[in-house]
């Protein structure tokens, strides 16, 4: 069963979605208003804060500036390619930035830095799987589904970006 809450944060109000199973629960997503692609409510779904007490947790954690890594039960959907470069995003550092490029390679795929970037922009989990860390090869903020200016706040928070 998919549950969802919604929280806010320096973002604007996040919505989160999880799914319930056999007394399990995992983390699908984490949206900010306006996202491209970002998830919607839909009807079956039933809104229950409760499973997402330790993720609202670290999130507050983290836009605080007292959490650097999360530690989440994760279920994101995704093909296999996607969830080969969402890995290799989970392996940049926080406080650090990477490139499509360099993060094709961590993937696995060094030839395929626009399928990367494709596999970036589809991320489930803004905030929590830091695509905000991906930046083109000149150094530019570039390509985040939740629009440039939360890149650059997040970045900041990290202090991978000064002000």
């Amino acid at each position: 069963m998919t549950l969802y809450t919604t929280t806010p944060s320096p973002l604007g109000e996040l919505l989160l979605a999880g799914e319930e199973s056999d007394g399990a629960f995992a983390l699908a997503s984490v949206t900010v208003p306006d996202q491209r692609r970002g998830a919607v409510v839909l009807p079956h779904w039933r809104r229950d804060p409760v499973p997402f007490k330790e993720a609202l947790s670290q999130l507050e954690a983290y836009f605080a500036g007292e959490l650097k890594q999360f530690d989440l039960p994760l279920a994101p959907v995704g093909t296999p390619f996607r969830r080969r470069v969402w890995q290799a995003l989970d392996e940049v550092p926080y406080g650090s930035t990477t490139t499509y490029r360099r993060l094709s390679e961590a993937a696995g795929s060094p030839g395929a830095v626009r399928a990367v970037g494709g596999a970036v922009g589809a991320n489930p989990l803004l905030v929590i799987r830091a695509c905000h860390r991906v930046i083109g090869s000149d150094g530019t903020l570039t390509g985040y589904a939740g629009g440039l200016d939360r890149k650059r706040s997040l970045l900041t928070i990290e202090g991978a970006l000064l002000v």
